[in-house]
């Protein structure tokens, strides 16, 4: 067994020493704090307040600190005390898109696409539940045994899942997908190669026509992020019905109303799904409904809408490709418990879904939207579909990330009738067969 060097022992020491002397402070902290004050005081106030008490409880501690230990400390308290512990620092790194904990010694994050491990730890996993009660008691959730799943969100809008022992055999498991306070733009997104400007056109202009869109992809693909994109070309006279599992959409118009689903209390009792507020939306005059995802029974509810006058609804579904969507389609509604025959299936879906994206996460971490796909209609018991724009990859580069190109396919699409109706003008260019950009 290979030895410990004296160097890793006095830094290990050191840290414990740290750790320990940050725990007495913040126990001295929680014993001296005037809660009936702290709840009159705000914000800004109330931290400055808190550092002031902080610093007056390091000046009595017989430690040899340096500056920037002593000002590393009074941050660590404040983030225990306010925040989110040992999470905070990766809450405040802008290129940290995922945090994955796995227990409370092993955290790692996602920047610019690559997977790695970081130094930040939790005490132990008492700690880590401390700070996961935090979370999600700030949503009105809660995770305990009787209940050791739960789906929650942070102020800035990331999602939060989190699962907890006995369920996870080595601690509990907390996975945060980043929604930052600057979402990305539709800007940035061209700046990334995400879509070409031509597929920009006539998205913006499939939304201005309100044709009901699917955003189609896998895990970590973007699909929210597009969503919140693309629904930035929605009028801003149109009231919107937004419906989620954990509220994540950040959309700009006026009159949006956002609903949120719920989860059972500890008898079972209570629960609210997103087809409970999809039906209760139908009732509350909206002229878009907006479903974060379709993961269920929901989607026949869904479609429904999308064909009884809703047009312009927008919603994501998790799936590999446009014609898998269209499978995974007709596998969530017979999640519903209607004996429908595939046919009539298929009808609704062709009749009520105008556009698929296809979002993909390509090796390396790139983010393309791989198809825009028009849905023609039924012929016999198929639903036809035709490629409007791909992103067909080419190989790797020496980095080892994805390299390809976009192609219009040549393909006029047949709901071009509905966009000029609307006041839509596209080039005839926009269609013709090309390479339109290479990575």
């Amino acid at each position: 067994m290979k030895a410990t060097s004296p160097r890793s022992k006095v830094e290990t020491s050191k840290s414990d020493e740290f750790d320990s002397l940050k725990r007495r402070i913040h126990n001295k902290l929680v014993d001296k704090l005037d809660l009936t004050r702290v709840g009159e005081l705000e914000g800004d106030v109330l931290q400055r307040e808190i550092r002031r008490v902080i610093e007056h409880l390091c000046d009595q501690e017989d430690t040899l600190l340096n500056r920037n230990e002593r000002e590393r400390l009074i941050d660590e308290v404040l983030d225990e005390t306010f925040g989110f512990g040992p999470l905070e620092l990766l809450l405040k790194d802008s290129a940290v898109c995922d945090i994955l904990i796995n227990g409370p010694k092993h955290i790692y994050v996602e920047r610019r696409g690559k997977m790695e491990r970081t130094n930040v730890e939790f005490r132990d996993n008492a700690h880590l539940m401390q700070i996961i009660d935090r979370i999600v008691s700030k949503v009105g959730r809660r995770v305990d045994e009787t209940s050791p799943m739960v789906d929650a969100r942070l102020p800035d809008g990331s999602r939060v899942n989190a699962i907890i022992p006995p369920l996870a055999l080595d601690g509990a498991a907390v996975s945060i997908r980043r929604f930052g306070a600057n979402p990305l733009k539709l800007e940035d997104l061209l700046n990334y190669k995400a879509f070409t400007p031509e597929m920009v056109m006539l998205l913006e202009g499939a939304i201005k026509a309100r044709l009901n869109m699917i955003i189609s992809g896998g895990t970590g693909s973007g699909k929210t992020t597009l969503l919140n994109t693309l629904s930035s070309f929605i009028s801003n006279a149109d009231r919107i019905i937004t419906i989620e599992d954990a509220a994540e959409l950040q959309l700009q118009q006026d009159h949006v109303v956002r609903l949120e689903t719920r989860p059972p209390n500890i008898e079972g009792r209570g629960g609210i799904t997103a087809t409970d507020l999809v039906r209760n939306a139908l009732r509350m005059r909206p002229e878009r409904i907006i479903i974060g995802e379709c993961r269920g029974p929901e989607t026949l509810d869904m479609l429904q809408a999308m064909n009884t006058g809703h047009e312009g609804s927008m919603t994501t579904i998790h799936s590999n490709t446009p014609r898998d969507g269209i499978a995974r389609m007709e596998t969530m509604i017979m999640m519903a418990g209607f004996d429908l025959p595939i046919k009539a299936m298929r009808q609704q879906i062709a009749s009520a879904v105008d556009i698929i994206i296809q979002a993909s996460r390509l090796q390396g971490g790139k983010r393309r939207v791989t198809h825009i796909t028009e849905v023609v209609g039924m012929e016999q018991d198929t639903v036809v579909m035709q490629d409007i724009y791909l992103y067909q990859q080419d190989g790797i580069d020496e980095n080892g990330d994805a390299r390809g190109s976009f192609v219009s396919t040549g393909v006029r699409p047949n709901f071009m009738d509905r966009l000029e109706s609307a006041g839509v003008r596209l080039p005839a260019s926009a269609f013709r067969q090309r390479v339109m950009l290479r990575d």
